[in-house]
């Protein structure tokens, strides 16, 4: 494939940035009709790709793209999936360039959405293309590209409910993950799962004078503090109550297997600009990153943050949370046991009240599946390197939907690298990987 990219490289880049420019944000409204453009965009790249068929499907919420190839009904099915929604690209002003106008500089694509996760399932399209072009696709490839997952893909899971039959496939091929670096390949054998909620709480009936309050009335935001800082203990385990009954402490063997991906502790925190480390004792970075759930405040609000001084008691303080869960944890149970003991723990000087925002359930793949072994082989001839299997720490909710829903694995053939900052500003994808991800996936047919 190589010569094939060389030949089409520049096509390759315009056709890519006629995506990455639709600012196709799933979490604001006023985007949603960049969602239907961006959706027919994909359906006339699938097109012009060979697709026999590519169209939009309504849901819930934003279009779904499906589209297929059918080349003879005994042939093993592909089913990619991928998302063309993305983060919102604020704060605008961290950006070294337009968020939505992608550049190429430094050997590398840059904008919003070049990883995550356009640039990554536009190297499917572009595979699927070659080896159809030169004679060498012995599948059937279905596309299911959804506009929603960056808000936990709550339309999807129904919608692929209703169309299964339409869906059926032997495997569930993504690229929406990263390799442990650039000379360390790596297949994600697992991912977590999410519990993600909204906390208020709630004091006086109004905002209240600070010198005449202050003192004799709780402060909202001191206690929405204190109440997320009990949240964990001191060896950095999280105190909900019924939290860990699920979770599989997994054995010394499958440690040392985790193990034998290259970490540099040192490397790591310079890279962040921190001075050291904090989770949970008894794991490593890599182990609390994979293996084991964890709590985060993800945003926190309230009172007053404008210019000057304004001295007021706030009646309400707020806070998102997350949670990232692993296998066997439910998204839904954790999300009940969590929302009872925020409430139970609330003192009676505020109100408390804890809104679901999105969730998923975490999955596991096993290595010693066929598919398995052609990607890792794949990988392998393109990078002449074995990759090693490794745990993904975030999440594609959707994914344990689809394991479940069609009973197939999704196999995760990922070519992000941290350096690419998704979800910050100045997201970026190597030319190496991009290229790279194309080569291995088109390779990956033929081996499976």
């Amino acid at each position: 494939m190589k010569a094939y990219i060389s030949e089409n490289k520049d096509r390759f880049f315009e056709e890519l940035f006629s995506l990455l420019r639709i600012p196709s944000i799933s979490a604001k409204a006023e985007n949603k009709p960049d969602m239907y453009a961006c959706a027919q965009r994909l359906c006339d790249l699938l097109m012009e790709a060979g697709a026999d068929e590519a169209s939009l499907y309504e849901t819930a919420g934003n279009p779904v793209v499906f589209g297929s190839r059918i080349l003879d009904p005994s042939f093993k099915t592909v089913l990619v999936y991928g998302h063309y929604d993305v983060q919102p690209a604020e704060p605008l002003e961290k950006w070294n360039t337009d968020p939505f106008e992608p550049v190429i500089h430094d050997d590398a694509i840059w904008g919003r959405g070049a990883n995550d996760d356009k640039g990554q399932l536009f190297m499917h399209i572009k595979a699927f293309e070659y080896m159809l072009r030169s004679g060498k696709l012995h599948h059937n490839v279905k596309f299911l590209f959804e506009g929603e997952e960056e808000t936990g893909s709550p339309s999807l899971p129904e919608w692929i409910s209703r169309n299964r039959e339409m869906l059926k496939a032997d495997i569930c091929l993504v690229s929406d993950t990263t390799m442990i670096s650039e000379s360390v390949p790596s297949i994600n054998c697992g991912m977590r799962g999410l519990s993600y909620l909204e906390v208020k709480v709630t004091g006086p009936n109004k905002d209240l004078h600070s010198g005449h309050y202050g003192g004799a009335v709780a402060n909202p935001i001191t206690v929405l503090c204190e109440m997320i800082a009990s949240l964990t203990d001191s060896d950095g385990r999280i105190t909900v109550p019924g939290f860990y009954d699920k979770v599989v402490e997994l054995s010394a063997e499958d440690r040392a297997l985790l193990a034998k991906a290259p970490f540099d502790l040192e490397e790591y925190k310079k890279f962040l600009d921190i001075g050291d480390v904090r989770g949970e004792k008894g794991y490593t970075t890599l182990e609390r990153t994979g293996i084991r759930p964890c709590l985060d405040v993800c945003g926190i609000w309230g009172g007053y943050t404008g210019e000057g001084a304004k001295t007021v008691l706030p009646s309400e303080a707020h806070a998102k949370i997350s949670m990232r869960l692993v296998p066997d944890q439910s998204s839904s149970e954790i999300t009940r046991l969590f929302a009872e003991h925020f409430r139970n723990i609330a003192p009676r000087y505020v109100k408390v009240e804890v809104k679901e925002c999105e969730g998923g359930d975490g999955f596991l793949i096993p290595i010693g599946s066929d598919a398995y072994k052609a990607a890792s082989q794949a990988i392998k001839d393109v990078y002449g390197i074995e990759p090693v299997p490794s745990r993904g720490g975030g999440s594609i909710a959707v994914l344990a939907e689809v394991q479940k829903i069609l009973g197939i694995d999704p196999l995760l053939m990922g070519f992000g690298l941290e350096r690419d900052t998704i979800h910050s500003p100045n997201e970026s994808y190597l030319l190496k990987q991009f290229f790279g991800g194309m080569e291995s996936i088109a390779r990956f047919y033929e081996l499976f």
